[in-house]
């Protein structure tokens, strides 16, 4: 690697010998031709460098040995010590592509300064008003400098961070038992007293000493002893340190807390308002028999499990019966134009299906389910599922749809009245399947029942049309075969 030193001696003589006069635009040539021949990495060393030539020196020098050292010594002195960090490969992250329809979003770090990422791991997350983008590594390394804050708005191409990049992963921290010192082991225990023997009796009485003892012999072998510092007092028990400093509320204190909304939150708030605002909204009811579709799942689930891949459930049939409906009943897959007052009729069913995640409702889209069979519709709601649980929805798995299916019945909803999903003209609401007593031919019968609600934009859809939709989707779950003759 090219050192420095070798950096600053090669510019500062192709400087000097070239040329008396040290213009910066000149001194910015022989950086470009000091460039091409050493690397674009050191860039930055080498404008410094020339800026100092032409600040620290008058414009015409005389080429002479005295000022050719003192313009070394000069850069020697003070660039190597200002230009250490050009030598290390830093990275900047950016702000990744937005969809066209989305301009900004709001920024959460996943990381902070100092964390060592790996190359592709998430380290951030954008939340816009449609879903939420991940913000990749670029590359290994460790984080250097946050550019933005979290929660700040970003846009596309922004620089969000710097990354100095160092390939493998660094030594992992020393063990707890090393940052922290060690507690010094307690002194040895002092030896057991022996057991108490009986008083000797007193010496009989004397002569007085007239000599002194002798003294008591010198050890021979060096003496032991364990450091005071290594040495620690045995404290006596005390309280335990009260805990931080929390405001103490009385006892039926009613509090508030405020928290800002996602913006997938609030542009969802704007959406189901503009329905209100503007559409016509009817709801029509009606309730499926599930006994037929409940028993057909029971018979072979198993068995298109182990054939397809994924499990059978109840929403592909209802997606399949709408799809039949929508082909069936055009008016209801159309939409108006209010910009033009036209009304757009669809040769295509793409259908949403309407997804509860923690940061909020999302409607991923089905596209040309008019052609699919069950298999095909459980392997993309399963695709879409995933998408939506780990957050990787983009803004194209949810534009467009012409037709909204909202299945209410996970959460055990027995009734309710879907809204619209603007710009389409009709959501179906599914609800919870309860057992219920119905009359069949004449007899009571114990029944799994689900009641669905049509809601359509009464501007464009007649209550004819709606009724006669949402019965095609009753018959078309309750006997599927009535899907394979076209009845």
């Amino acid at each position: 690697m090219l050192s420095s030193g070798k950096v600053l001696r090669s510019f500062s003589q192709i400087a000097l010998q070239r040329s008396n006069v040290l213009g910066f635009k000149y001194c910015q040539n022989e950086v470009h031709n000091v460039v091409r021949n050493f690397g674009t990495k050191k860039v930055r060393c080498y404008q410094a460098a020339c800026q100092r030539l032409v600040n620290e020196q008058p414009s015409r020098l005389e080429y002479s040995t005295e000022n050719r050292h003192l313009l070394w010594n000069n850069c020697c002195r003070r660039s190597l010590q200002t230009t250490s960090s050009c030598y290390e490969e830093m990275k900047t992250v950016l702000t990744p592509p937005f969809a066209e329809s989305v301009s900004e979003g709001d920024i959460r770090w996943d990381k902070a300064v100092g964390d060592y990422v790996k190359e592709d791991e998430v380290i951030g997350e954008i939340e816009t008003d449609k879903t939420s983008i991940q913000v990749p590594a670029p590359c290994s390394g460790v984080i250097t400098e946050l550019l933005v804050n979290d929660g700040d708005v970003v846009t596309a191409g922004l620089e969000l961070m710097r990354i100095k990049i160092t390939g493998d992963a660094p030594p992992d921290a020393a063990p707890a038992a090393k940052a922290e010192p060690v507690a010094a082991a307690p002194p040895p225990p002092p030896p057991p007293t022996p057991a108490a023997a009986p008083p000797p009796p007193p010496p009989a009485a004397g002569p007085i000493p007239t000599t002194p003892p002798p003294a008591a012999p010198r050890p021979s072998g060096p003496m032991t002893s364990i450091p005071v510092s290594s040495v620690k007092p045995i404290a006596a028990s005390a309280p335990a340190p009260a805990a931080a400093s929390t405001p103490v509320l009385p006892s039926g204190a009613r509090t508030e807390e405020r928290v800002k909304m996602s913006r997938i939150r609030q542009r969802t708030a704007v959406r189901l308002k503009e329905a209100q605002n503007v559409t016509a909204m009817l709801t029509t009811f009606n309730e499926v028999d599930m006994s037929n579709v409940m028993e057909m799942r029971n018979q072979y689930k198993d068995t298109f499990l182990k054939k397809h891949g994924v499990k059978l459930g109840f929403m592909s049939a209802f997606i399949k019966a709408a799809a039949t409906g929508l082909t069936t009943n055009p008016v209801v897959n159309a939409v108006i134009d209010d910009s033009t007052l036209e009304i757009v009729y669809r040769d295509y069913v793409d259908i949403s299906v309407a997804v509860a995640t923690p940061k909020g409702l999302v409607v991923p889209v089905l596209r040309n389910v008019g052609g699919m069979n069950y298999a095909e519709i459980e392997h993309g709601l399963s695709e879409l599922g995933e998408k939506a649980r780990l957050g990787r929805l983009a803004v194209e798995d949810m534009d467009g749809g012409t037709f909204t299916i909202s299945n209410g019945g996970v959460f055990g909803s027995m009734f309710g009245t879907p809204i619209i999903n603007p710009p389409q003209s009709a959501i179906l609401g599914m609800h919870a399947i309860f057992e219920r007593p119905m009359a069949i031919k004449g007899k009571i019968e114990i029944r799994p029942m689900m009641y669905v609600a049509l809601t359509y934009d009464h501007r464009l859809i007649d209550g004819r049309e709606a009724v006669t939709f949402l019965k095609k989707i009753k018959s078309g779950v309750e006997d599927p075969r009535t899907l394979l003759m076209d009845m």
